[in-house]
């Protein structure tokens, strides 16, 4: 599905790197399969022994990445390619450094984002995370903790070396130190959809790292 969304992008070069941390549900079986399909220069797969943290697993990406841009999304379909089209325009137009996927906002008039299958308590959290990061850093931004984003890949390289945390509150330190370098992002409003298979790793320590993560971004804010 993702080759075919990208395959409906005219005038754009392509490839698929995914990153595995020696997960135990068949994804290198699987990407394996697939790129004798689509062949060793579009499906790339990069595996590690152990789980290291959403922020190594980007800087490892980017190891391999060739082109001028870099997207990153959720490999479990809940970060829908149908919006891929919609990320590439913007950028194109208003030439953002970055263009984010938004579940609670957007740029363009009368759309808003959403969520398809969560419970409460999950939609508690991360509406909870996105208000708890807006009041105390007023990044300007509606989505702070989504992973569906559009990066120039020279901005990803400026700034992820910066970044100290390995969680789920890497995604939002990432686009507080992007904002204090003044690099521009736009917002395309998506609905995440849950994933049907296997179980979200967002825990309790998780939450804790959170909010030790905003704190610690005050400063640099």
């Amino acid at each position: 599905m993702l080759a075919k969304e990208f395959e409906k992008l005219n005038g754009i070069d392509w490839e698929i790197i995914v990153i595995d941390d020696n997960s135990p549900d068949g994804t290198q079986e699987i990407v394996t399969d697939l790129g004798r399909i689509w062949g060793p220069t579009k499906l790339i797969l990069k595996t590690r022994p152990r789980k290291l943290g959403l922020g190594s697993a980007y800087q490892f990406g980017l190891n391999f990445a060739t082109g001028d841009f870099i997207l990153i999304l959720d490999a479990d379909l809940s970060h829908h390619p149908k919006y891929l089209h919609d990320f590439v325009q913007m950028q194109r137009k208003f030439d953002f450094d970055i263009v984010c996927g938004t579940r609670y906002g957007g740029s363009r008039k009368f759309t808003r984002g959403g969520v398809a299958g969560w419970d409460l308590r999950r939609k508690f959290v991360s509406k909870g995370a996105n208000f708890i990061a807006s009041c105390s850093l007023n990044p300007g931004v509606s989505d702070l903790t989504g992973s569906f984003r559009l990066y120039r890949k020279s901005t990803l390289e400026n700034v992820i070396g910066t970044c100290v945390s390995k969680g789920y509150v890497f995604q939002m330190e990432i686009l507080v130190r992007c904002l204090s370098q003044l690099f521009t992002i736009g917002e395309v409003p998506i609905v995440f959809i849950d994933r049907i298979y296997g179980q979200s790793k967002l825990g309790g320590q998780e939450i804790i790292q959170y909010l030790k993560g905003v704190a610690n971004l005050l400063f640099c804010a």
